[in-house]
Parts: C-alpha cells; sequence; structure tokens
C-alpha cells in the first residue's frame, strides 16, 4: 500500500509540474512587427530575454549545455560560452527544428584555446527540439541537455525565428 501512494504521490507532483511548463509554453505571441536588438541569456536563471532598447519584450525558460557551469573553454566540453555574440545566421534545415547561429568562437575564444593547444569548438545554437521530441514542448528544460547550445521549445523557436534578426547581438552571463 506504501508504494502505491508513493507512486499516486509521483504521479501527482509529476502532473502539477507538467500544467506549469504547459501552461508557460502558451504564452501571449510577441507581434508580428516587433523586432529584437538584444538577446541576453542569464545562464544561472536558464532564462533568455528579448529586448528592444531597454524595453523587455518577452523571457523564456531554457536549457543548456549538459555541463553549465563557467565560460566554453574547447570543443567537446558541453559548455555554453559567456560573453557578448551576434546572431549571425539562421539554419531553417537545423536537426533541431529551426536554429539561429551564435558567433562563437570570436578571436579571443580562439587565442586562448590554441593558447592550450586545443579546438574553441563552435556550431553553438539557439534551438528547438529534435523532431522525435517535440511533443516533450517546455518540459524539456528540467535538465540541461545540449551539448553547448541553448534550447527551447519549438513554438518557441518559431517566435524567436520571426522576431530575432540576423545581426542582434546577445549577450550570454554566468
Amino acid at each position: 500500500m506504501r508504494k502505491v501512494l508513493i507512486w499516486m504521490a509521483v504521479i501527482a507532483v509529476f502532473a502539477i509540474v507538467a500544467v506549469i511548463v504547459f501552461a508557460a509554453d502558451q504564452a501571449d505571441p510577441l507581434p508580428d512587427d516587433i523586432k529584437v536588438d538584444r538577446v541576453v541569456v542569464e545562464k544561472s536563471r536558464r532564462v533568455l530575454s528579448l529586448y528592444s532598447g531597454d524595453t523587455l519584450l518577452k523571457t523564456y525558460n531554457i536549457a543548456l549545455g549538459s555541463s553549465p557551469e563557467g565560460h566554453k573553454q574547447q570543443q567537446g566540453d558541453d559548455r555554453t560560452p559567456e560573453g557578448t555574440y551576434l546572431i549571425d545566421y539562421r539554419n531553417p534545415q537545423s536537426s533541431y527544428h529551426l536554429s539561429l547561429h551564435v558567433s562563437y568562437p570570436n578571436q579571443d575564444d580562439k587565442e586562448r584555446a590554441v593558447e592550450r593547444g586545443v579546438s574553441p569548438g563552435g556550431d553553438i545554437f539557439i534551438h528547438g527540439l529534435p523532431p522525435n521530441f517535440a511533443w516533450v514542448g517546455a518540459m524539456h528544460t528540467i535538465s540541461d541537455w545540449t551539448d553547448g547550445c541553448i534550447a527551447v521549445s519549438n513554438k518557441e523557436i518559431e517566435e524567436l525565428w520571426r522576431v530575432v534578426p540576423d545581426g542582434t547581438s546577445i549577450e550570454l552571463r554566468p
């Protein structure tokens, strides 16, 4: 009987979390005429924020690289970079629904990697979910699972794709 009660409690907690996360994924969309000029990622809070000037437009819960502490040092370290970069191009054929490329590594990143005799890595994107996991939606943020990218739900990446133009500044904070 005790095991049944424990399982019922676990299922109830999971259901509550799923409802909360689903509700967050259904937030009001940004208007079509909004254009973002700055993206800020706060890694410790797992939040991506969109700004137009000094006006906060919207925030999104995110998942990061599976080793999120600290600045990306080299290829394969599963860290998400820290610093200021650009959204420099977009990939409509991404394996993760859609993706916006972050201009990591910059010259400083490359020089630090050369000093250590390693590759700085690259291919850092803001992206959605892989096709087989699109059903997970915003629940993907329960844990950090990327190789260093910034992940949002597919609905959210579609909105980011629409309102974040190439050339937009992205600040990745600890």
